[in-house]
């Protein structure tokens, strides 16, 4: 197999991916946490304060502060469920959503595929969902090492970025199990899915996340 065809199947489990959510387009990641980072980093978050529940997963504080930004815990249930927004910011955590149409026009909605609590179990791999074509090709350098898919001898390297790419290998199986959330038909319909809920610990009580405030 060419290297274009090794990326190619990443790219159609993107496509996969938008479609069933309703987004016009999807950056597969090699998990949720680096989608978050990598929607914080480009809308710069340097030196603002991000809105988030007190109880949620530990890594989406970490991607604030790694990304500029300070988190602002808001008093929140221990069970955390579906998606939330990181206000004031378009970006959402999607790790425990997905399901059919449920992109939300303007937004950075970011997916997670790894762990036994999501809907997508690919061991692990995440994802983001646009609808700004912009923010889509940059995010596709920034989490391939700043390079364009294709051999890195042909590339005009010209975008500094991090290696947060989905490996084929994974992107391969998650073609697979996207045929879940359809029916077993000729024509087969999408199926919809109920948003999961976790409990997590309360993230506010940790002088890590808050710098002693």
């Amino acid at each position: 197999m060419t290297a274009q065809g090794i990326y190619k199947i990443t790219e159609n489990f993107e496509k996969e991916v938008a479609k069933y959510t309703g987004a016009p387009f999807c950056v597969a990641l090699d998990n949720g946490s680096n989608a978050l980072f990598l929607a914080l980093k480009y809308i710069n978050i340097e030196g603002l304060e991000i809105e988030i529940p007190s109880h949620t997963y530990p890594s989406v504080p970490c991607e604030i502060i790694h990304a500029g930004g300070a988190p602002k815990f808001v008093k929140s249930s221990k069970y955390l469920k579906g998606a939330y927004q990181l206000k004031p910011t378009p970006v959402w955590d999607s790790a425990l959503r997905f399901t059919h149409n449920m992109y939300i026009p303007g937004a950075y909605m970011c997916l997670s595929f790894t762990g036994p609590y999501k809907h997508l179990k690919l061991s692990k791999g995440g994802g983001i969902l646009t609808d700004n074509k912009k923010a889509y090709q940059w995010f596709k350098k920034a989490r391939f090492s700043g390079r364009r898919e294709k051999s890195y001898h042909e590339d005009d390297l010209d975008t500094l970025g991090w290696n947060f790419y989905m490996m084929p290998e994974i992107a391969a199986r998650g073609l697979l199990f996207m045929k879940q959330f359809y029916t077993v038909e000729a024509n087969p319909r999408p199926l919809p899915q109920k948003d999961k809920e976790v409990p997590y610990p309360d993230l506010s009580k940790f002088e890590i996340y808050t710098g002693g405030k």
